[in-house]
């Protein structure tokens, strides 16, 4: 498919584009405002499909993709001069990740719904570093070495920086009373 929208196969590149376009949705709302994550893949997709002359025969597209979303997105963020929290609704929203919709009936829901909230306040109070981690690891569900690719850092740096930010999560969980210190 990919060598197919390299030689200008308009219909290759929208499958890719529909394959792709979730992932890189919730990608970009992990890293910039809710207001410009939808106009940042858009002009994501527009640049992979300009490079993908550059891109390497055989390497996985996700990673390669995700990365210029994240880049993307960081420009947006950086630009507006806004460093408010993570618009993480869009992934709670579609019930994606582990936080997802598992019919507990109706106390059991209401109880999940206030266990998520915590937990979504709790990451918004993060460093947008430890949000960009979090949410690519256990939202998008990307392995280490997708992250590694998708956030331009070494493998070992991913599995550092997802134990700091899962101590500070821990840590604010427990200061606002939502988890154990264990």
């Amino acid at each position: 498919m990919i060598a197919r929208a390299r030689t200008g196969d308009v219909a290759a590149y929208e499958e890719l584009v529909r394959r792709y376009q979730d992932v890189a949705i919730r990608t970009a709302h992990l890293v910039c405002p809710e207001a410009d994550a939808d106009d940042a893949v858009q002009d994501a997709f527009l640049k992979a499909y300009a490079a993908l002359s550059r891109f390497r025969d055989g390497a996985p597209l996700r990673p390669w993709l995700l990365r210029i979303v994240t880049n993307e997105a960081r420009n947006r963020r950086r630009a507006a001069g806004r460093r408010q929290g993570l618009a993480l609704r869009a992934a709670a929203a579609s019930g994606v990740g582990p936080l997802g919709p598992t019919d507990p009936g109706p106390e059991g829901a209401v109880m999940a719904a206030e266990t998520h909230a915590e937990l979504l306040a709790a990451i918004s109070s993060l460093r947008d570093d430890d949000r960009e981690i979090l949410g690519a690891r256990f939202l998008l569900d990307l392995s280490e070495a997708e992250t590694a690719e998708t956030l331009g850092v070494p493998r070992g740096t991913v599995k550092s920086r997802t134990s700091r930010a899962l101590g500070r999560l821990r840590e604010t969980l427990v200061a606002a009373g939502g988890g154990s210190d264990r």
